[in-house]
C-alpha cells in the first residue's frame, strides 16, 4: 500500500540528512496542520525533510465524502479494538518507515516519529518494536498501546518525549503517567510535559518542546 504523503522539504536546498514523519490523528490528514509544525521546527533542523502521509484507511465514522483517514477504527472505543486496529495497521507503517529510509539512504536513527493522539499510538508501538532504534519519538495526547506485551516485544530503545494537556477530552490525561510508567518498566529514557488548561490540542509549549527534544537527537 502506497500512503498518500505531504513534504516541507529541507530549507538548505541539501538531500535531507534527517527525516521527521508526522502521524497525524483520527479523522484528519497529512495535509492537515500537524505537517506545519515542520515549519517552525525548520528554524534548527534545516537539512531535514518533514513528510505526513496520509493513514491507510479511510475514516468511519464520518460522512461519504468527507476526506478524512484513520489508522485503524474506533468504531468500538474499547482497549481489545484499540490494540487489534493497532496491529493490523502497525505493518503498513513499518514498510511505509522502510520505504521512505531506502528512498533517501538514510539509517533509521536519522528518522523520529512525531505522533498526534492515533498518531502516537502507532508512533510508539511500532517504533519501540523495530530492531533498529529510530533517533527519537515525540508523542502529542496519546497512549500507549500493548504496555503488557512490551517487554517481551521491545527491540529497540529510542528516546521518548510525551506532551499531554492536563484537560485532554477525548485522551485523558491520565494516560500519560500510565505510559511513562509503562515505557520506564522497560528502561525507555521518556520525559514527560503536562500542559496545564490544554485539551486534546498541541499549544506552543508542546511545540517548543518538541523542536529542543528533536535538536538534541538529530
Amino acid at each position: 500500500m502506497t500512503l498518500k504523503t505531504y513534504r516541507i522539504p529541507p530549507t538548505s536546498n541539501n538531500p535531507p540528512d534527517s527525516v521527521v514523519l508526522f502521524l497525524h490523528g483520527l479523522g484528519d490528514t497529512g495535509s492537515g496542520g500537524l505537517l506545519e509544525i515542520g515549519r517552525i521546527w525548520q528554524r534548527v533542523l534545516p537539512n531535514t525533510e518533514f513528510l505526513c502521509p496520509d493513514a491507510p484507511f479511510a475514516f468511519d465514522m464520518a460522512p461519504e465524502g468527507f476526506g478524512g483517514r484513520q489508522w485503524f477504527s474506533l468504531q468500538t472505543f474499547t482497549q481489545q479494538a484499540i490494540e487489534e486496529g493497532v496491529k493490523i495497521a502497525a505493518p503498513l507503517l513499518n514498510a511505509y518507515i522502510d520505504q521512505i529510509l531506502a528512498e533517501r539512504n538514510l539509517k533509521a536513527n536519522r528518522l523520529a516519529l512525531v505522533g498526534f493522539s492515533q498518531g502516537t499510538m502507532m508512533a510508539l508501538y511500532v517504533a519501540l518494536r523495530r530492531a533498529e532504534p529510530v533517533a527519537a519519538i515525540i508523542g502529542y495526547s496519546g497512549y500507549l498501546v500493548d504496555a503488557a506485551q512490551l517487554p517481551r516485544e521491545k527491540k529497540s530503545s529510542p528516546p521518548v518525549l510525551l506532551v499531554h494537556g492536563t484537560v485532554d477530552e477525548v485522551v485523558p490525561f491520565a494516560a500519560l503517567a500510565d505510559a511513562e510508567r509503562g515505557l520506564k518498566a522497560v528502561q525507555i529514557n521518556v520525559r514527560t510535559l503536562p500542559c496545564p488548561r490544554l485539551g486534546h490540542s498541541i499549544d506552543d509549549t508542546g511545540i517548543a518542546a518538541g523542536m529542543v527534544f528533536l535538536q538534541q537527537y538529530l
